[in-house]
């Protein structure tokens, strides 16, 4: 093959909205060109690599977010559920670990915000879930309930309160729509603010609150579908990250951040092949030191395959992507309905409680992505980062050394 000029192959690249059309490109040893990895998301969110670690709610606590940022990725708190006062520890014990930026994450959904009215759920619909988690119950030991559980708490106002409060430099948001008078509050504060979405409408809509990105969710991502209305099924919003970061990024001019299925340095050149301006991780950075996820959790994810995942609603009462255990396929085929987001988790939290204790993942919520068969070891978080960098680079180099045009 003739030689074909270094400006001519990055010139292939940038067509089509390439890895390299969105990474500074440097000289290297020898006036060899090398990828910088860095794109305008750096810029914008105050970071030195285009990676964001997912704000999981559980296992996001200030060792991992701190860890994160200080490897030069955006580090996210999950702060999902916390009271108030708890969501102003954690920010402040961040800052005691790190001198970089960080995120604050919240759930917005409809179920939560406010909370629903457990008074207009049947009891035949209480006394369904609860028939069906009593067969669970009498495996691990437990007393048979029929009780309706109690709703969820009124504290994300509050928690939003305290975020402002602490002008934290990114406010994340998950399944919910803010106001364009809420991300207002925010850039008064001199804060970004970043809100996942699983659909292109779903994108178009939250852009229209004058977010500062993004975070674009193919469905091969783990946790939930980030929607903030409980979609009619699972196969809505299930659209593969492939297809999805795209469209959205030729629809809007707000930055986009691809996520689901990107554990490597090689998933994220794919998402800034396809037009994002970075990458969120969540399922890799579930298996590090840092995270807050039991080590029975950690264990179990490493040597799966991505066919290890199913989505379910039957933990939290929202679609969400776990690895299949006793618990999904039995819930399942029981037929029982969902009680409202997060309170069919309440009315199954003594099975998770015994679970844990038994180091039992057959009847424990053990959230996974399809990259759950790119994790195949326990590092620190930062070695994550730096593992992610490094590959990058070398894919790009590969891909400027071997891509030529005619």
């Amino acid at each position: 093959m003739p030689h074909v000029p270094f400006w001519k192959r990055r010139d292939f690249l940038k067509t089509g909205a390439t890895a390299t059309a969105a990474v500074t490109l440097a000289r290297g040893a020898g006036g060899a060109p090398a990828p910088r990895l860095r794109t305008s998301l750096c810029d914008l969110l105050g970071i030195d690599y285009p990676i964001l670690q997912s704000g999981m709610g559980g296992v996001a606590g200030p060792a991992l977010a701190a860890a994160v940022s200080n490897a030069g990725g955006l580090g996210i708190l999950g702060c999902a559920h916390l009271p108030p006062d708890e969501v102003r520890r954690r920010i402040r014990e961040v800052r005691t670990l790190t001198e970089r930026p960080f995120g604050v994450n919240l759930l917005l959904h409809t179920d939560m915000v406010p909370p629903a009215d457990m008074a207009r759920v049947p009891e035949t619909v209480v006394r369904a879930v609860q028939s069906a988690l009593n067969r669970f119950r009498e495996r691990l030991g437990l007393a048979p309930s029929f009780a309706r559980p109690q709703g969820l708490p009124d504290i994300v106002p509050a928690a939003i309160e305290v975020i402002l409060e602490e002008k934290v430099p990114v406010f994340s948001i998950g399944l919910g729509k803010p106001t364009a008078e809420l991300v207002r509050r925010f850039h008064e504060q001199g804060a970004r603010v970043i809100a996942m979405v699983a659909a292109l409408g779903d994108a178009r809509a939250v852009a229209e609150s004058g977010v500062d990105a993004l975070v674009v969710q193919g469905h091969e991502a783990g946790g939930h579908r980030s929607t903030w209305v409980k979609p009619p099924s699972a196969q809505h919003a299930d659209v593969g990250t492939m297809a999805l970061v795209p469209q959205v990024v030729g629809a809007l001019k707000t930055p986009v951040i691809a996520a689901g299925g990107i554990a490597s340095g090689a998933g994220l050149v794919a998402a800034l092949a396809l037009g994002a301006k970075g990458a969120l991780l969540g399922t890799r950075f579930v298996a590090t030191r840092e995270s807050m996820a039991a080590d029975f959790y950690k264990q179990a994810l490493i040597g799966r395959d991505g066919d290890s995942t199913v989505i379910t609603d039957a933990f939290t009462g929202l679609y969400a992507r776990v690895l299949r255990n006793r618990f999904t396929d039995e819930y399942a085929a029981s037929g029982a309905p969902v009680l409202p987001g997060y309170v069919q988790s309440r009315a199954a939290g003594d099975i998770f409680r015994a679970a844990a204790a038994r180091k039992d993942t057959g009847y424990y919520g053990l959230w996974a992505g399809q990259s759950v068969g790119l994790v195949h070891d326990l590092p620190e978080a930062a070695a994550v980062v730096r593992s992610v960098v490094d590959e990058a680079r070398a894919v790009l180099r590969a891909l400027l050394s071997d891509v030529a045009v005619g």
